[in-house]
């Protein structure tokens, strides 16, 4: 099985903000600003349209998002027959994922920036000054997970899946053109979706603490060494992390039974 770590949601580039932890352990991973047909008002977080929420979290920018990857429709106030979960890719970011040959069963764990926010006086903002790294800083998070059911590059067999952004417009004309659809379970436990959406938890924390968001703790299996990327470790000694810093999108791991292990552990 090989893992894919993919960057997505909110960043400097894309939003302006960082997506929030609730206090519920809840994590959104807003779908980037975009010029595409899903609006932030035809999502929501326990009957709270996101845009209520940006509102609160001082957002400025369009209200129309690129809802990809798309892990789970219950975050959608107007339900969509016959949807399921899919991710899409095009240009130079769908000929890396071909290059390195991700195929079906292989497991995209989906990551992205965040902050722990809390509601006061009816409105959501961000946690600041409780002297708990967690709380008070940005961190990259892994929010989601999608292990591949089938690659689609077939235009035809990409617009079944009308709903989804890569699907029409002007993803779906472009060659390079690609998504995955998800298992219906995964491989190594059939009891979960093939797709879904992860809770906060320590674990998921990519951010070493006492670190920027972008440093990440040490761990062999995404380290410099056993990644398919020519992307450098800029930290000064192992003990200070990994350092991805920048604006990217995939991250494949070397196959190893170490890195399946990790992989699982993350989802479980």
């Amino acid at each position: 099985m090989k893992v894919i770590l993919s960057r997505k949601g909110f960043d400097s580039a894309n939003g302006g903000i960082v997506s929030p932890i609730f206090e519920d352990g809840t994590m959104i991973s807003f779908p980037i600003p975009s010029d595409d047909w899903d609006r932030y008002d035809e999502l929501q977080y326990k009957g709270i349209p996101y845009s209520e929420i940006l509102k609160d979290l001082n957002y400025k920018g369009p209200s129309f998002c690129h809802v990809d990857p798309d892990l789970d429709q219950s975050r959608r106030i107007e339900k969509i027959k016959g949807w399921e979960p899919a991710f899409g890719q095009v240009d130079s970011s769908a000929g890396y994922l071909k290059n390195i040959g991700v195929n079906k069963g292989d497991l995209f764990l989906f990551f992205g920036n965040f902050h722990r926010v809390e509601k006061a006086n009816g409105h959501y903002q961000y946690v600041r000054k409780t002297g708990d790294f967690y709380k008070d800083n940005d961190l990259q998070v892994i929010w989601g997970y999608l292990q591949v059911g089938e690659v689609v590059d077939n235009p035809e067999e990409i617009k079944k899946l009308w709903w989804h952004p890569h699907a029409k417009g002007k993803h779906v004309v472009k060659k390079t053109n690609m998504m995955f659809k998800a298992a219906k379970n995964l491989s190594f436990d059939s009891n979960m979706p093939g797709a879904g959406l992860l809770k906060y938890d320590l674990k998921r924390v990519l951010t070493l603490e006492n670190a920027t968001k972008a440093t990440w703790k040490m761990n062999t299996v995404y380290d410099v060494e056993h990644v398919f990327s020519k992307r450098k470790n800029l930290a000064k000694a192992p003990s200070a992390g990994i350092y991805y810093a920048g604006i990217w999108q995939e991250l494949g791991l070397f196959e190893s039974e170490a890195c399946s292990n990790w992989a699982k552990s993350i989802v479980l």
